[in-house]
């Protein structure tokens, strides 16, 4: 194995993470999975002619899209379970907060954008956090984002209810700023995006994988050889009519 020069986690602990994170990676779509979301063939009818692209191409770009969603949250867990590792009384726990510390009294949420939370979303994890104060007068509860704005730690002032909230014990925090305060290195955030390429290359290598596995063509076309009507028959074969398509 490699020395990644991390320093803050051991190049055992860092592999095997993101070894787990990639066996968790989706790399098989079948036609099921594939319209479990419901497939609309009118819009998928109009990106093909809008952009100039064949019906084949249009479904890889669906298919993509619909493993792309479900990858992302993978990244979370990648994100999260990460601390499991950090020792000096970091947790994961199964429920609760994403992050806690009770000897240090911190509990974070973690969050991956800036702007993926709502206002009902944002609400109800500040009051959450509030509640928590109330519970442990030396807590510091803290929201986690991996992409914010810039680098930061304040005060996260927010509205409930109509109503500005803030609390010097509430905070916005930037994840290279978080990490700065499980594992004590300003830098650590830095070094594991620098690392992480190598780390993914010596894992998919390990694992072999690598391709995604897609069976969506092979069934539509049992179907109908015709893709254009396999996509219509899916959605409205017992549409009067279109038994003649």
């Amino acid at each position: 194995m490699r020395d990644y020069q991390l320093g803050f986690i051991s190049n055992e602990n860092i592999f095997k993470h993101v070894k787990d994170t990639v066996k968790l990676y989706r790399t098989f779509i079948d036609l099921k999975s594939f319209n479990d979301n419901i497939i609309d063939p009118i819009k998928l009818t109009f990106d093909a002619k809008v952009y100039g692209k064949t019906f084949e191409e249009i479904i890889e770009s669906e298919c993509i899209r619909q493993i792309d969603k479900t990858n992302s949250n993978r990244i979370g867990y990648f994100h999260q379970n990460l601390f499991k590792y950090a020792g000096n009384g970091w947790e994961v726990p199964v429920t609760g907060f994403d992050v806690i510390n009770e000897k240090q009294h911190i509990y974070a949420e973690l969050k991956n954008k800036h702007n993926t939370m709502n206002s009902a979303s944002s609400q109800k994890t500040y009051m959450k956090m509030q509640n928590k104060l109330l519970q442990d007068d030396r807590a510091i509860c803290m929201l986690v984002e991996v992409i914010a704005k810039k680098s930061q730690n304040i005060k996260w002032s927010t509205t409930v209810d109509g109503r500005p909230f803030s609390h010097e014990c509430i905070r916005r925090v930037s994840i290279d700023k978080f990490y700065e305060t499980v594992f004590g290195d300003g830098e650590a955030f830095f070094k594991l995006c620098r690392a992480l390429p190598d780390i993914l290359e010596d894992v998919v290598m390990e694992l072999q994988c690598g391709t995604i596995q897609n069976s969506v063509y092979d069934e539509l076309h049992q179907l109908s050889p015709d893709t254009f009507k396999s996509l219509y028959l899916l959605a409205f074969k017992t549409y009067d009519g279109f038994q003649n398509f």
